[in-house]
């Protein structure tokens, strides 16, 4: 009996699958080996084709049952965990109508923010939770109003891992957290929101039917089965975002507690039993994947969507190559050492870069970077602020500082919304995530916990084998959530040690970003 988890990421699919009996990993894999470009057509677009997500899932299934680690057929049930916010329409024929809308689509943000008005502030954030701002159902609107060909042939609206699940069961199912995430939830009265779907003029038949997250959402096709060396009628047993799928496999479930990530972009998200919201909707609730009517569990989620994506970038520029354009020679300095930006025959890389970036004092010798480039952030209220960088001097500043500047720019930013949480009640004293991405760079990490000045606890945490671990709850096989990750142990804990030291810093980040904000 195993279970096969997928996480379906902005950059790749991976797959996992693990032993619910000993809660071991038997193999992992990922596709494709590069990151998965967005398309960008347009200033403000962001997309990508669930087409080709599928693609990518099938071949990763078959990469990781290339390891020989498993008999592919001992596999009893599946679990998916999906990028959040996107937008997948299907025709009747459960043919896909456009490239989805993915997360960090800006162009939606003048929907959400009329719907905001005409719903009423007030009583959409005590319903919703959020203004509709950049999220699904305004993404949806956008399409109504500029694509109406593409509407008028809509059967399904679809959130990512819905979508994928479709493909491989031939069944249209959400949930309440998926709903919400899309805001279309009315927490209020527990059910599609009136309001919204009035004030839109959606028909509530586009949507599908809701089921609970742990639950079986349909099972296995033959012809998927065949084609992926599988059981037929596997059921999928548990869905979730990437974000509360994150905070499940850390053991986040309960008030107070608190998960982060740092991938593409970067979440903070805390548990809460309130339906509680941020005034500004700079922060957001959406229902955790234990939330239920009876026994309410809000997640509140802030989103920096230039994280990763910005580390990622300044090393494309360090190598000469600028969002897949070459732009005339990489950021090389004088020196042999890394730190004064060497490259070396082979480039740099993450681990070259991270260990000369370490070899630089704290604060970049006075090099700013704020990380706003992947859209409009929530944050600042859905506004495109813009990646920058300051204060440069060609004298003195190597690729080494730009790339400690950016990873402590993106702490900064962290900070900066974790001050939005604070403002909340959300306080927290440590906070658990899994030692990947970002989280790998000790610069970024020692970085984290001092601008934040809350400590860190790292765990071998991936979100497919939460998604794998999510299937077994589905499924039944664990008794409860807490039953199926309690044995995960840290590997790592992280404190602060230069708090004061990143506090002024952060103070001198943070006047740089207000002057930005206030042009």
């Amino acid at each position: 009996m195993l279970l096969l988890g997928i996480d379906l990421g902005t950059s790749s699919i991976k797959v996992a699958v693990v032993d619910p009996a000993t809660q071991q990993t038997l193999a992992t894999a990922q596709y494709p080996d590069t990151e998965a470009p967005i398309l960008v057509r347009f200033p403000g677009w962001a997309e990508q084709s669930p087409d080709t997500w599928w693609d990518h899932v099938q071949q990763a299934i078959r990469k990781v049952h290339a390891s020989g680690a498993y008999d592919p057929q001992d596999i009893t049930a599946i679990g998916i965990a999906y990028q959040m916010h996107g937008l997948v329409l299907v025709d009747k024929e459960q043919r896909v109508l456009r490239d989805s809308i993915i997360w960090c689509y800006s162009r939606a943000v003048p929907y959400g923010d009329k719907a905001f008005a005409a719903i009423g502030e007030k009583k959409s954030l005590a319903h919703l939770l959020n203004s509709p701002g950049n999220f699904t159902a305004a993404k949806l609107a956008w399409v109504k109003e500029n694509e109406p060909s593409v509407y008028e042939r809509i059967a399904t609206v679809l959130l990512p891992g819905d979508f994928i699940a479709l493909r491989m069961t031939g069944e249209a199912t959400t949930s309440i957290p998926a709903l919400s995430e899309g805001i279309f939830w009315d927490f209020k009265e527990d059910t599609l929101s009136e309001d919204l779907f009035q004030y839109f003029g959606f028909d509530k038949k586009l949507i599908p039917a809701v089921q609970p997250v742990f639950s079986s959402h349909g099972g296995l096709k033959g012809d998927v089965a065949q084609a992926l060396g599988l059981k037929k009628g596997i059921p999928v047993t548990y869905k979730a975002g990437d974000q509360p799928n994150n905070a499940l496999s850390l053991n986040v479930l309960e008030p107070g507690e608190v998960a982060a990530t740092a991938g593409t972009s970067g979440v903070i998200y805390g548990v809460s039993d309130q339906l509680v919201y941020d005034p500004a909707s700079r922060v957001n609730s959406f229902a955790h994947v234990n939330y239920t009517p009876a026994r309410k569990r809000v997640g509140v989620l802030l989103c920096i969507n230039g994280t990763g994506i910005l580390n990622r970038w300044i090393r494309d520029l360090a190598n000469g190559r600028g969002g897949g354009t070459s732009v005339g020679g990489g950021l090389t300095g004088p020196g042999d050492d890394g730190s004064r930006g060497a490259a070396g025959r082979d480039g740099w890389d993450y681990v070259s870069l991270n260990e000369a970036a370490g070899k630089i004092n704290p604060g970049s010798e006075g090099l700013v970077v704020l990380p706003f480039g992947n859209g409009a952030e929530r944050i600042f209220n859905n506004r495109i602020v813009g990646a920058h960088i300051h204060n440069i001097d060609l004298n003195l500043h190597t690729p080494a500082h730009i790339y400690r500047a950016g990873q402590e720019g993106i702490a900064f930013a962290f900070r900066y919304g974790l001050d939005i949480m604070r403002e909340n009640g959300m306080n927290p004293s440590v906070i658990r995530a899994g030692k990947t991405n970002m989280f790998l760079s000790s610069v970024f990490t020692h970085a984290f916990v001092n601008a934040t000045n809350v400590p860190v606890e790292l765990y071998d945490c991936d979100g497919s084998v939460g998604a794998a671990l999510g299937a077994g709850i589905g499924a039944g096989i664990f008794r409860s959530e807490k039953e199926a990750f309690a044995d995960r142990k840290p590997l790592q804990w992280v404190g602060p040690d230069k708090a004061g030291e990143y506090d002024v810093l952060y103070g001198q980040w943070k006047e740089v970003l207000e002057r930005e904000l206030a042009k």
